[in-house]
């Protein structure tokens, strides 16, 4: 046997190695405007510590924000079909194809975004509850996920009560709040959130459920003039996903990185985002939106019909053969944990 074979054989695989890790790139795409703050929390630090990485040198990145590569409904088909490899996932747009993901939007019993997120993350990461029923099967991996801290109703008109919503258009994304909106009378329209601003400021709708931290990148507190604090109309789940095909291709340092980033990023961007919102509260009330607390009356009406919007979300995907009362039952169970 010639001796110097195995050598040459273990310089050839550590070349292939090094190869592989040299043409690796990733292109990301997602649907929110151009300095947004979640992109900047999530995506730009992926990309740097990835590039910082030398057991993954030689990774490039093609980002494309802002909807260049599709609408935020196309992103879960672009990232299965190899378009795109990373992407920013709403359940809320695609439940069609992930309708127990979007479990904590409903409008439950939680004050901040960690809470939430922290229970959806156990159950939606690899391995998870809502990773062995929906994005397994969907063949996508989540990497990090964000729950947003909870809705308030932002409108262009005055309101002082729950009473005066009714007959009013409002904004939503998915099916939970859509319901909620309902069983408050009001109108649910159901909208990509690029489209908000230019919905509002013809008429088209007269308000939105959003998020504090959503209303200045959207330009939303431009038109608006009343809104309610301390409430929760539901929220919104932003999931960065991986198809796992995309993922096992990976060399695997890069494959360590992406998955130890996942709970770092997680964590770390939730706190985040609560130590931003107090900052955007006060930015709500300089661009001149009167910001109030329900009444208790009102509060009391509001969590009974969130408590009933739950249940029925529950029960309408247990009629689909969905698991609807498990996912949600599980949601809770880490929104109570410690």
């Amino acid at each position: 046997m010639n001796p110097s074979l195995p050598i040459s054989l273990a310089v050839a695989a550590l070349c292939a190695v090094g190869t592989a890790t040299a043409q690796t790139k990733l292109k990301l795409a997602d649907s929110f405007p151009v300095g947004h703050y979640l992109p900047k929390y999530f995506t730009t630090p992926m990309m740097e510590r990835l590039k910082a990485d030398p057991a993954a040198k030689g990774i490039e990145f093609e980002y494309y924000p802002a909807e260049q590569l599709g609408k935020a409904k196309d992103m879960l088909s672009l990232t299965q079909s190899g378009l795109v490899d990373i992407a920013y996932v709403g359940p809320g747009f695609v439940s069609d194809k992930m309708p127990l993901s979007v479990v904590s939007e409903l409008p439950l019993p939680y004050t901040g975004s960690c809470q939430a997120t922290l229970a959806y993350w156990n159950l939606a990461r690899p391995g998870g509850l809502l990773d062995k029923k929906e994005f397994a099967p969907n063949g996508v991996r989540l990497l990090f996920t964000i729950v947003l801290p909870p809705y308030q109703v932002i409108t262009r008109k005055p309101f002082a009560s729950l009473k005066d919503l009714e007959g009013m258009k409002i904004r939503a994304s998915g099916s939970a709040k859509e319901l909620l909106l309902k069983k408050l009378k009001a109108v649910p329209v159901l909208m990509p959130t690029p489209e908000v601003y230019e919905s509002l400021s013809r008429g088209t709708i007269d308000g939105v459920l959003f998020p504090f931290n959503s209303l200045a990148p959207y330009e939303v507190d431009k038109l608006s003039r009343t809104g309610t604090i301390g409430s929760n109309f539901g929220s919104y789940v932003a999931n960065w996903v991986i198809s796992e095909k995309r993922f096992q291709s990976l060399p695997a340092a890069v494959q360590k990185d992406l998955s130890a980033m996942g709970d770092e990023l997680t964590r770390s961007v939730c706190k985040q985002v609560e130590s931003d919102e107090a900052g955007d509260v006060e930015r709500t009330r300089a661009a001149g939106v009167k910001l109030t607390p329900l009444s208790p009356a009102d509060q009391q009406t509001l969590e009974q019909v969130a408590a009933q919007v739950a249940t029925e979300w529950a029960q309408t995907l247990d009629r689909r053969g969905k698991s609807g009362t498990e996912v949600l039952n599980a949601f809770k169970a880490g929104l109570a944990a410690k």
